[in-house]
C-alpha cells in the first residue's frame, strides 16, 4: 500500500487512492466542482489544484493517484495562487444572479469563492450569455450559469443510463445541451439539480418559491415505492416544498426517482380534512361523533364473518397492526394488505423478502429478472443494477417484457413456458447461472398478483434451490414489492386468518352481500364497483377511489404527517417523522382506530405509540431492530402447481402515477404528459396507428 507525506503528515492508503482522497481521509478540505464520489473522474475544473514535489506545477488532486514518497502540500502560496486564478476565471462569464437563483446558499461556487477566491475581479469585457435549454417539466435551467464541470453529463451516461446530455462546441462556444431539444426521459432526471455545483440547472416545480434558511428540514423515509429511500422533507409553515435525498449506502446511496422528489405538491390537493358521511346518496361533512355513530349502528350485532378490512400501498405498520387487532376483536379473520390481488405463500418471511438486499447486487454475477420492470417499479434498485453492470462481469437475463432497462439484457421470453425451461435445465441461461457464483433471482411482485401467483412463487423457489442461488452467506432469492407498506403487512400478519377472505373474496363477498361493513385503510388501488352495496368506511388522507365509494370518510394522515414505521423490500424497518401537522380534522390514522375502538365496545390496549409499538415487536422482532435488515431463515414456500402460460405483464403503466398523492399531483400530470403520452402519440405517429 502507498505510503505518502501530506502537509507534514504521513498516511498509508488502498492502492488506487487518489490524493484528494487521501487528503479527506486526514481531513483536510480540497475544494472542487467537477469531480464527485460517485462519478468518474474529468479533472477538468482544476479547483484542486495541489503542490508535489519535484512536480514542475500544481497537479490535480483529484486524478493523481497516491504513490511510495510522495509529498504533497495543500497550504502553500503556490496552491493559494493556483486557486485564486482558477475562481477567477471560473468568474469570468458568470452572471451576478446569486440574489435570484434558486441555488443561493447552497451553491458550490458561492461557498468556494468566498473560501478560496479572489477579492475583485480584472476582466473587463462583457460576459458571454447562453440560451436557455429545454429538458422537460422537473429540469430548469439557467446554463449561463454553467461552468462546464460535466457532472450532469457523466451522471446521465454512468448512473441514469440516459446519454441524452453532451457538450458542443469548444473554449468560450463551448455548451452544455440535450442535443436534439428534448425532455430527459429518465426516472432519475431529478438528481441532476443535486449533481449540478451551481445554480445551472434547477428544479422547475421549486422555482422562485422559497429560500434554504426559510425551510424547516425533516429526515424521513419515502414510501412512493418499497425501496424506502431516505429523504430529507424542506417544510414552510404547513406546506412541503421540496423533498431531497439523504445518504444511506445500503438503500439508496445518495439518489431517489423523480415520483420521490416531485410528488409533493400532491399532498396539498384533494385533501381529507373532516369526516363525511353519505346523506341520500351524498357525503355530507360531519363530525368525528357521528361518523363513529354511524360506524357502531352499521357494526353492532354484525357477525364476523360479515366484516372485512383491505390496507392499502401507502399505510403505516402502526395503523395496519390497530387495524388487525380491532379485526380481531370484532371477529373477522377477512383482512388483507395485498389489494392487489397477490397470491403468494406468507408462512416463510424468506419467501417474500428481497434477501439479498439492495447494496447486495453488488456482488451479483448474474441476475434473473422474472416479470418485474425495475425501472419503473424501482428506480433506485435498477440503478444499482447498472452500477453492478459498469464494474463488469454482470450478465442480466429477463424473462416478462422487453423493455429498455438501461442496462444490456438477454431476453429469454415472456412467460412462465420460459420459467419451466429454465428450471429444467433446457435453456441456455440455466449455463450461466450454474457457473455464476453469486447468482440472484428478482421476482416482481406483479408476477405474483395472478391466479397461478402460489405455483409461480413455487417455480422461483424451485429455480433458486437448483441453481444454487441459496447457500452460506448468500441468499440470491429476491421479491421486488412496489408497495410501501407490503412487507410491513406481511411482518404482522394482516394476511385472511383461519377461514378468512383475501382480497378477492372480500370484494366476491361484498358484491354477493355476504360481507356487509368493508375498512378501507387508504386502500385505493381497487375496483370500487365490486363492492356491491357494502357499508364502506373508508380512512385515508384523499379524495381519491376509495373515498368516493365511501359511506363514511374518516381523514387521516399522509406519511408527512406522522411519526411512523415502514418495511421496505429487503425487510428493513425504518422511521418516517412528522414534518408537518395533518390538515384540518384529520388525525393519525392508529389514533382514530384507537378511539374508534373505544366506540364500538372494543378498546384497543395501548394509549401512546410506544405502547403501539412494543406490540408491534411483541408481534414480530424484526421491529425492535431499525435500521437493520433481519436475515430470513430460508424454507419451503409456495404451492407447486400448474403455471398459467400467460405472459407476464408490467403492473405499472404509468410510472408518474401510481398512488393517491401522485395523481393529485400536477407535476406529475405533466410528466405524464410530457413522457407517457407523448410518448404513446409519438409512437402512433411512427406507426401510422393514430386516428
Amino acid at each position: 500500500m502507498p505510503k505518502l507525506t501530506i502537509d507534514g503528515i504521513e498516511i498509508e492508503v488502498e492502492p488506487g487512492t487518489s490524493v484528494l482522497q487521501a487528503c479527506e481521509q486526514l481531513g483536510i478540505e480540497i475544494p472542487r466542482f467537477c469531480y464527485h464520489e460517485r462519478l468518474s473522474v474529468p479533472a477538468n475544473c482544476r479547483m484542486c489544484l495541489v503542490e508535489m514535489e519535484r512536480a514542475p506545477k500544481p497537479v490535480a488532486s483529484c486524478a493523481m493517484p497516491c504513490a511510495d514518497n510522495m509529498v504533497i502540500k495543500t497550504d502553500t502560496e503556490l496552491v493559494h495562487k493556483a486557486r485564486k486564478g482558477v475562481m477567477e476565471f471560473l468568474l469570468i462569464n458568470h452572471p451576478l444572479d446569486c440574489p435570484i437563483c434558486d441555488q443561493g446558499g447552497e451553491c458550490d461556487l458561492q461557498d468556494q469563492a468566498m473560501s478560496y477566491g479572489f477579492d475583485r475581479g480584472r476582466y473587463g469585457e462583457n460576459k458571454r450569455a447562453v440560451t436557455e435549454k429545454y429538458m422537460g417539466p422537473l429540469i430548469k435551467t439557467f446554463m449561463t450559469r454553467c461552468i462546464h464541470c460535466t457532472r450532469c453529463i457523466r451522471f446521465g451516461n454512468e448512473i441514469a443510463g440516459v446519454p441524452m446530455l453532451g457538450a458542443v462546441s469548444r473554449g468560450e462556444h463551448m455548451e452544455i445541451t440535450t442535443f436534439v431539444e428534448q425532455a430527459i426521459a429518465s426516472e432519475l432526471s431529478g438528481n441532476l439539480v443535486d449533481v449540478c455545483p451551481v445554480g445551472a440547472l434547477t428544479s422547475k416545480p421549486y422555482a422562485y418559491t422559497a429560500r434554504p434558511w426559510e425551510l424547516r428540514k425533516t429526515e424521513t423515509i419515502d414510501v412512493m415505492d418499497a425501496v424506502g429511500s431516505n429523504i430529507r422533507v424542506d417544510t414552510r409553515g404547513p406546506e412541503v416544498m421540496r423533498v431531497l435525498p439523504r445518504l444511506n449506502e445500503d438503500v439508496n446511496e445518495e439518489w431517489i426517482g423523480d415520483k420521490t422528489r416531485y410528488h409533493h405538491d400532491g399532498l396539498k390537493r384533494q385533501r381529507l380534512d373532516r369526516p363525511y358521511l353519505r346523506v341520500n346518496g351524498k357525503l355530507q361533512p360531519a363530525s368525528w361523533a357521528d361518523a363513529f355513530a354511524a360506524i357502531a349502528a352499521r357494526v353492532k350485532g354484525l357477525p364476523g364473518e360479515r366484516i372485512a378490512a383491505i390496507a392499502g400501498d401507502l399505510v403505516d405498520v402502526e395503523s395496519m397492526l390497530a387495524l388487525k387487532d380491532l379485526m380481531t376483536a370484532l371477529g373477522s379473520a377477512n383482512i388483507d394488505c395485498r389489494q392487489d390481488g397477490a397470491m403468494f405463500d406468507t408462512s416463510s418471511r424468506a419467501g417474500y423478502l428481497f434477501n439479498s438486499t439492495i447494496a447486495g447486487i453488488e456482488q451479483a454475477d448474474a441476475i434473473l429478472l422474472i416479470g418485474t420492470n425495475p425501472r419503473w417499479e424501482a428506480p433506485i434498485v435498477n440503478a444499482r443494477i447498472r452500477k453492478r453492470y459498469l464494474m463488469g462481469g454482470l450478465k442480466v437475463a429477463v424473462i416478462g417484457e422487453q423493455r429498455d432497462l438501461t442496462y444490456p439484457t438477454t431476453y429469454l421470453g415472456a412467460g412462465t413456458d420460459t420459467l419451466s425451461q429454465l428450471i429444467d435445465g433446457n435453456h441456455s441461461f440455466a449455463e450461466v447461472l450454474r457457473g455464476a457464483k453469486k447468482p440472484m433471482l428478482i421476482l416482481g411482485a406483479g408476477a405474483l398478483a395472478r391466479p397461478d401467483g402460489l405455483a409461480i412463487q413455487a417455480a422461483a423457489r424451485a429455480l433458486a434451490e437448483s441453481f444454487g442461488m441459496v447457500r452460506d452467506g448468500w441468499n440470491g432469492f429476491n421479491v421486488l414489492h412496489r408497495a410501501a407498506a407490503r412487507v410491513g403487512g406481511l411482518d404482522i400478519g394482516f394476511v385472511p386468518g383461519a377461514g378468512g377472505r383475501s382480497v378477492a373474496g372480500i370484494l366476491d363477498g361484498a358484491a354477493s352481500g355476504a360481507v356487509e361493513v368493508v375498512y378501507l385503510l387508504g386502500a385505493d388501488e381497487l375496483d370500487t364497483d365490486r363492492l356491491g352495496n357494502a357499508f364502506v368506511i373508508y380512512q385515508g388522507h384523499h379524495g381519491d377511489r376509495g373515498a368516493h365509494r365511501a359511506d363514511v370518510i374518516l381523514p387521516g394522515a399522509a406519511y408527512t404527517e406522522k411519526n411512523a414505521t415502514y418495511v421496505n423490500t429487503e425487510g428493513r424497518p425504518q422511521i418516517a417523522r412528522l414534518a408537518t401537522f395533518p390538515l384540518g380534522e384529520a388525525r393519525e390514522d392508529w389514533k382514530i382506530l384507537r378511539a374508534l375502538s373505544e366506540r364500538l365496545g372494543h378498546t384497543l390496549p395501548y394509549d401512546s405509540v410506544s405502547q403501539l409499538r412494543a406490540r408491534m415487536v411483541a408481534v414480530n422482532p424484526v421491529f425492535g431492530k431499525l435500521g437493520t435488515v433481519t436475515p430470513a431463515a430460508w424454507g419451503g414456500f409456495g404451492t407447486a402447481g400448474a403455471l398459467d402460460g400467460a405472459a407476464f405483464a408490467t403492473p405499472i403503466t404509468n410510472y408518474y402515477m401510481t398512488d393517491p398523492i401522485s395523481r393529485a399531483s400536477e407535476t406529475m400530470a405533466r410528466c405524464t404528459e410530457t413522457f407517457v403520452r407523448g410518448a404513446s402519440a409519438a409512437a402512433e405517429e411512427r406507426t401510422g396507428t393514430h386516428g
